[in-house]
């Protein structure tokens, strides 16, 4: 049996596994350092309440999350980009492949859209055709690409930005 709820503080530790596989073995994340336990709890505590985190849960294991926060959060008091916001999803890696993000993705956006979302915004480090593929499925399309931004795992890395307007607005 498989849900999408919002995240709890006890999903610290799943999430961050999670997370943390990207962190060491990937480019999907930029952070070069594993995240802890209290880390996580930190973040989900001071995320938004009225914006999503949502895990996707089977069998009682969290196998996923997908989030909004803010564009441009914490860089700006007063910030002019109202009802814009980033997403992130990210899915265990023993589960690519079975619609996870899918599911993620689709509960985010309607949450988003629930908010009068005006544009949310996909930040992929690429390569990562899987990233693309499911940002471009949900109507996303690209409008930035910034050349060697990154320095993880011995090379440069590229980064795009995906962009979703909102049809209602």
């Amino acid at each position: 049996m498989s849900l999408i709820r919002d995240i709890k503080i006890q999903d610290a530790e799943e999430i961050g596994r999670i997370f943390n596989y990207y962190v060491l073995n990937s480019i999907s994340t930029f952070e070069l350092e594993a995240i802890s336990v209290i880390q996580f709890q930190q973040k989900i505590e001071a995320h938004p309440k009225r914006l999503p985190w949502l895990v996707y849960v089977e069998n009682e294991k969290v196998l996923g999350y997908a989030k909004a926060g803010d564009w441009k959060s914490g860089i700006y008091n007063k910030s002019a980009y109202v009802n814009t916001y980033e997403s992130s999803v990210y899915v265990e890696n023993e589960s690519l492949g079975r619609g996870i993000g899918s599911h993620l993705y689709a509960e985010l956006l309607a949450r988003l859209k629930d908010l009068r979302y005006h544009s949310v915004l996909g930040g992929i480090a690429l390569p990562n055709s899987e990233s693309v593929t499911l940002h471009e499925k949900f109507g996303f399309r690209k409008v930035a690409h910034f050349e060697e931004l990154g320095f993880k795992l011995g090379k440069r890395i590229d980064v795009g930005y995906w962009q979703k307007m909102n049809p209602d607005r």
